[in-house]
C-alpha cells in the first residue's frame, strides 16, 4: 500500500488527505446508482410503514396504508379511534421525523467529510452540537421549553461563528484549522453545558436536559415533522446539488481553485449551510452522534466516491437507518425506552475506531 500522496493545501494532518486517493481510485458507478436509488426509496417507504405497525397496538402494514390514505382524503379507515390516534397522531410523526433527522445528518456528514478530506468529519465536528446543547440547556434550566428548537438553533449558529472566526484568527479556513477550531470551540461548549448543568439544574429538568443530550424522538409531533422537514427541503435539498463543487474539493483547494471554484467564500457557505441544517434537526431530535459519520462511509463503499450519488444515496441510508435504530430505541427494553442516541453510539463507535485503525496504517 502505497503512502497518501494527495495534495495537502493546509499543510498537515496526514488523515486529511486519505479521502482524495481513496475516491480517484474509486468512480461513481452511475447505472448502478440510479438502480440504487429506486430500490432506496421503496426501502425507505417499507421502512416507514412497517416501523409504524411495530408495537402492541397490533397494527398491520394496510391497517397503517388506510389510516394515511383516510387523513389525506384519500379513502376510508377501519381503525378504532384509539388504534387510528396512535398511528397518525403517535408512531407516524415520530418515524417521519427520524426519516428526516437521518437523511439531514447523513447528507451534512458527506458534505464535511469532502469540505475537510478528513474520513473522520461529521456535523458535530466543527462544535455544532456542543453549541446547540447550550442553548437548549439554557432554556430547560430556566423552564423555556417552548423556545428549545431556536435556542438550539441559536447555539449551532454560534459555535459555527465561533469556530469561522477562530479558523480565520489562526490562518484561514484550511481543512486543519477549521478541524482544530471546531474542537477547540467543542470542547468549551461542552464545558459551558456542563457548568450551566452543575449550578442549575433540578431533578426534573436533570431528567429533560439528560435525555435530549442523549438524543431522543419521544417528544415529536407534527411540529417536529414539518420542522425537520422544512430544514431538509430548504438547506438539505440545495447541498444535494453540490455534487460537482464537493468532487473539485476532494483533490484539493489548489485543484478546486483550477476547476473554477471559490474554494474560501465556496466552502464558507456550504459549512455554513450545513450548521443550519444540523442546528434545525438537532432541535427536534437532540443530539444525536455519529449518523453522519458513518453512512457517507457505508455507501461510499457501494457506489463509489462521486458526490452526485453519493449525496442524496447517503440520505436515503441515513432515513431507512435512523428509522430503525429509533424503532429499537422503543422497543427493545419495553416498556422502558432507551435515547436513541445511546443505540447510534454504539454502532458508530466502533465504526469510528475502525476508520482510526484503517488510517493509521495507510500513514
Amino acid at each position: 500500500m502505497s503512502r497518501t500522496t494527495a495534495p495537502d493545501d493546509s499543510g498537515s494532518l496526514v488523515i486529511a488527505s486519505e479521502p482524495a486517493e481513496r475516491q480517484r481510485a474509486t468512480p461513481t458507478r452511475g447505472i448502478g446508482a440510479w438502480w440504487l436509488g429506486g430500490l432506496g426509496v421503496g426501502l425507505l417507504a417499507a421502512s416507514i410503514v412497517a416501523a409504524v405497525t411495530i408495537g402492541p397496538a397490533g397494527l398491520a402494514p394496510l391497517d397503517v396504508i388506510r389510516s394515511v390514505a383516510a387523513h389525506l382524503g384519500l379513502g376510508t379507515s377501519d381503525l378504532t379511534h384509539l388504534q387510528d390516534a396512535i398511528v397518525w397522531e403517535l408512531r407516524m410523526p415520530r418515524v417521519l421525523t427520524a426519516a428526516a433527522v437521518g437523511a439531514g445528518l447523513a447528507i451534512c456528514g458527506a458534505v464535511m467529510q469532502a469540505l475537510t478530506r478528513n474520513p473522520l468529519a461529521d456535523p458535530y465536528l466543527l462544535g455544532l452540537s456542543a453549541g446547540a446543547s447550550v442553548g437548549a440547556v439554557l432554556v430547560l434550566v430556566l423552564g423555556l421549553g417552548l423556545v428549545l428548537p431556536v435556542a438550539a438553533f441559536a447555539g449551532a449558529l454560534a459555535a459555527l461563528a465561533a469556530t469561522l472566526g477562530l479558523a480565520r484568527a489562526a490562518g484561514g479556513l484550511t481543512p486543519a484549522t477549521t478541524l482544530l477550531a471546531g474542537l477547540a470551540v467543542s470542547a468549551v461548549f461542552g464545558a459551558i453545558t456542563s457548568l450551566v448543568i452543575f449550578w442549575s439544574a433540578t431533578t426534573d429538568s436533570y431528567r429533560e436536559i439528560l435525555n435530549w443530550l442523549l438524543g431522543s424522538l419521544a417528544g415529536t409531533d407534527w411540529s417536529s415533522v414539518a420542522l425537520a422537514a422544512g430544514a431538509l427541503a430548504i438547506v438539505g435539498m440545495p447541498l444535494l446539488f453540490s455534487g460537482r463543487t464537493l468532487d473539485a474539493f476532494t483533490f484539493g483547494d489548489s485543484a478546486a481553485a483550477a476547476l473554477g471554484v471559490h474554494v474560501t467564500r465556496t466552502r464558507t457557505l456550504l459549512l455554513v449551510a450545513t450548521a443550519l441544517l444540523t442546528g434545525a434537526l438537532v432541535s427536534v431530535s437532540g443530539a444525536i452522534g455519529f449518523v453522519g459519520l458513518i453512512l457517507p462511509h457505508a455507501v461510499r463503499l457501494v457506489v463509489g466516491a462521486g458526490h452526485r450519488a453519493l449525496l442524496p444515496l447517503s440520505a436515503l441510508a441515513g432515513a431507512v437507518f435512523l428509522v430503525w435504530v429509533d424503532t429499537g430505541a422503543r422497543t427493545l427494553f419495553d416498556p422502558r425506552e432507551l435515547p436513541v442516541g445511546i443505540l447510534t453510539a454504539l454502532v458508530g463507535g466502533p465504526v469510528f475506531a475502525a476508520l482510526l485503525i484503517r488510517s493509521r496504517r495507510r500513514a
